[in-house]
């Protein structure tokens, strides 16, 4: 497995996000109310809100590119109120996954990988990526999804693969 090949998946998928905000604020327009309605919609009472499954997309994309490459990532304190606002943290964290460099994860599969949630204890940078990052970063992209898609927004498969390097 490459590691560096899971920095551009962020990427596109934060990219995907971006244009299904696009197609939120044309509903909104089309139905004559506030987009920013949607920052506090959710799918269950229980569940966090857009607003929060857009922060944990980009901090589970920016803090496992920073945790494989030993990099700094950007601070952002989740105090989004605004689509605007959620859109400016995705461009951050578009724009540090950007930095990343293939030579910046080589070795990464073997690195340890020691977020502070895991209290002092770590695991191997392949392990983290695989079963915890991967799935917690399309888990947060998945709810955001169905989020809008709950609220009217006109998106389908399609706008959530995004595009496919198709060949002839």
């Amino acid at each position: 497995m490459n590691v560096f090949d899971v920095i551009p998946q962020y990427a596109k998928m934060l990219m995907n996000i971006d244009r299904w905000l696009d197609k939120a604020a044309e509903h909104a327009k089309a139905k004559k109310f506030d987009i920013d309605t949607l920052v506090h919609a959710r799918l269950a009472p229980d569940m966090y809100s857009l607003d929060r499954q857009i922060q944990g997309a980009c901090d589970t994309a920016k803090f496992s590119a920073a945790y494989l490459t030993g990099k700094e990532p950007p601070a952002h304190p989740d105090t989004e109120k605004t689509i605007a606002e959620l859109r400016s943290r995705i461009k951050s964290c578009l724009s540090f996954l950007e930095t990343i460099k293939e030579s910046d994860v080589a070795g990464a599969e073997e690195r340890k990988a020691a977020p502070k949630w895991l209290q002092g204890k770590w695991v191997k940078g392949e392990h983290f990526l695989l079963q915890m990052s991967l799935p917690n970063f399309y888990f947060h992209v998945t709810t955001a999804y169905d989020i809008l898609r709950h609220n009217g927004v006109d998106v389908g498969k399609m706008d959530f693969i995004g595009s496919i390097p198709i060949r002839d």
